[in-house]
């Protein structure tokens, strides 16, 4: 299934999410500090990684603040090593002491890109290549089983709209973006079969965002209006919102929190 689906930002805590393990891949960005609160206050227990280590001990902090008894732990992990990935995912699975993971949430982002085509700079493309597509691959991979081992296992991706509408400057942004998609699709289509008559009991899903916008982007431009862009604590909702739909429904879904392009 790879039709795009729109999907409104939830709002609601639910219970899908209770008990749950969920990993968090970019865990110390805006992003990932929405998504560290959201899945705390559903009572699951998160595991965040970034390679930013003070980046992560904060939003790690500010999660266990917020919600107090809520187990919320941060790792510094190099996700380009494919090891350092690998035994990221065992040590979750340890210390959660479930046999399972479910939800590998991909956070890890970056942009790079230019005026026009001719301006593309290719190292620019061997930046967003490792950041984009490889921390994808790698975190796939290394949860793969994990996610399998459960009922409720997601992976979800963060995506934007220039993958499938790519403007002339974006180009390795926007390639980048596609290529993570068609991998993580590749995903869904493994745990389709894995499902088998009963259909998939794990889901790969893709949100896609024009752009996203929190709080400090508000104050260092107050005048910015922010048109079409996602609001963090949105977004985390909506990663949220992902375990209170079937797999079979999600599964290989494009999720549009904007208007579609």
């Amino acid at each position: 299934m790879t039709e795009k689906t729109t999907m409104s930002a939830s709002t609601g805590k639910g219970c899908a999410l209770d008990g749950a393990v969920v990993a968090v891949a970019g865990a110390g960005g805006p992003a990932g500090r929405a998504t560290l609160l959201r899945l705390a206050s559903a009572g699951a227990t998160v595991f965040g990684a970034d390679a930013d280590a003070a980046s992560l001990a904060e939003a790690v902090e500010a999660a266990r603040r917020a919600h107090s008894g809520a187990t919320v732990t941060g790792d510094t992990v190099d996700l380009l090593d494919p090891a350092a990935t690998r035994a990221w995912a065992a040590r979750i699975e340890k210390d959660a002491g479930r046999g399972r993971v479910d939800g590998l949430v991909h956070l890890v982002g970056g942009w790079r890109g230019g005026k026009t085509f001719a301006d593309t700079d290719l190292a620019d493309w061997d930046l967003l290549e490792k950041l984009l597509i490889r921390t994808v691959q790698h975190t796939s991979l290394a949860f793969h089983e994990a996610l399998l081992r459960g009922d409720r296992g997601r992976y979800v991706l963060v995506s934007a709209a220039g993958a499938s509408k790519p403007t002339a400057g974006n180009a390795a942004y926007a390639a980048a973006k596609a290529a993570a998609e068609a991998w993580t699709l590749a995903l869904a289509d493994d745990f389709r079969k894995a499902g088998g008559d009963e259909g998939p009991r794990a889901a790969a899903a893709i949100l896609v965002i024009k752009a996203l916008v929190h709080d400090a982007m508000r104050v260092e431009r107050p005048n910015a209006k922010f048109a079409g862009f996602t609001d963090a604590g949105d977004l985390a909702d909506a990663i949220a919102g992902v375990w209170e739909r079937p797999a079979g429904e999600v599964n290989g879904s494009r999720l549009w929190l904007s208007p579609e392009s």
